[in-house]
């Protein structure tokens, strides 16, 4: 039996697929460090391999292919999501994994998996056209980003991301908001919302929503940028001078 051939139909395989291909742990065992020792296979973390392609020298699985892999929750998420979906500025050399089971952080092929801890079930979504890969939809990848871009890919990366959203479902984005139910995240994404309301086609409605769940209390956009900020009293925000201003421009963000 050609396990090469048989393994190479799948992007990544754990040592488990090999036993139930061969039917015996023995020789799935052998067979394994076999096609390793030739090359043609490449084991990425415990028991996540991946086939090799003999003409490039490179493995089948991409980051994004490994990184679902990692545990049987994973998810690709917030700024890896948006570099998935074509929507990021520029491509890091992190990949952003949600997973109800923790995982350490590792590298492979000089690219770091960094584990997100999954705040929820619900809006992630088999990718369309790429197998295995498991991803959250753009409503909740928005959502998420705002949520935790102080700790994830930073704001002036959020809002390049942003600017290349056309359309988000907004009952998708009602629902995302009240399962983290925090007037913070109302505040922030109603902000950043209303700027890209006519480019995202929303509607007063929602943002009207947005502003019903804000409460009184002030809080600041970009906490690194107090010095700089002045008071948006629609929202209740502390937000950075000039900062759509300069991207609108086509420049940096300066905060």
């Amino acid at each position: 039996m050609d396990v090469y051939t048989q393994m190479a139909k799948y992007p990544v395989f754990s040592i488990n697929d090999v036993i139930k291909l061969t039917g015996n742990e023995k020789t799935a065992y052998s067979q394994l460090n076999r096609l390793m020792k030739k090359g043609l296979v490449k084991k990425i973390r415990k028991n996540i391999y991946s086939v090799v392609n003999p003409a490039t020298g490179l493995i089948l699985a991409t980051r994004y292919q490994i990184a679902c892999a990692i545990t049987n929750t994973a998810y690709i998420s917030h700024h890896s999501a948006f570099e998935y979906y074509g929507l990021a500025n520029q491509v890091f050399y992190e990949v952003y994994v949600s997973s109800e089971t923790k995982f350490n952080h590792f590298d492979y092929d000089h690219v770091t998996y960094k584990y997100v801890a999954s705040k929820m079930k619900e809006g992630v979504v088999e990718a369309k056209n790429t197998a295995g890969v498991i991803i959250t939809d753009i409503e909740r990848t928005v959502i998420d980003s705002i949520r935790d871009f102080n700790k994830i890919g930073g704001f002036e990366e959020l809002i390049n991301c942003l600017e290349g959203v056309h359309y988000l479902d907004e009952t998708k984005l009602k629902g995302y908001l009240d399962i983290y139910n925090t007037q913070g995240l109302f505040q922030k994404v109603g902000f950043l919302l209303d700027h890209y309301r006519k480019e995202m086609q929303l509607s007063k409605e929602f943002l009207g929503y947005c502003k019903s769940k804000i409460g009184k209390s002030i809080r600041y956009l970009v906490s690194e940028a107090k010095e700089n900020s002045f008071y948006n009293s629609e929202w209740g925000l502390m937000v950075p001078e000039g900062l759509f201003e300069i991207t609108d421009q086509g420049g940096d963000i300066l905060v």
